[in-house]
């Protein structure tokens, strides 16, 4: 079974994403960030369960949607998990993901 590690960067979007939720209601807030993360739990069995992100062909990089929001991250040679970030469906993840791995 694979192992999953929340990259820095990915860790501060999730706070970044409860912040902003938690203005309005932070009950939400809560529930959304538990949410994404048990969603990203799936990948520990089923790793290539998100589409595939075409914008790197040399890298092993993946899309998991929750809702949203979009779960990105890389399966490792070693097939461990990072997540490299977790992106409003809103936003331009090409202007982000490149840096974060």
């Amino acid at each position: 079974m694979a192992e999953i590690r929340w990259t820095r960067e990915a860790e501060k979007w999730l706070h970044d994403i409860y912040d902003y939720i938690a203005l309005d209601n932070p009950k939400a807030a809560r529930q959304m960030v538990e949410g994404i993360y048990q969603k990203a739990q799936i990948l520990k069995r089923f790793p290539k369960i998100g589409h595939r992100y075409d914008r790197c062909p040399d890298e092993n990089i993946r899309i998991l949607l929750y809702g949203h929001y979009r779960i990105a991250y890389i399966i490792k040679s070693n097939g461990n998990i990072d997540i490299l970030g977790v992106f409003h469906g809103a936003l331009d993840i090409d202007r982000y993901l490149p840096a974060s791995f």
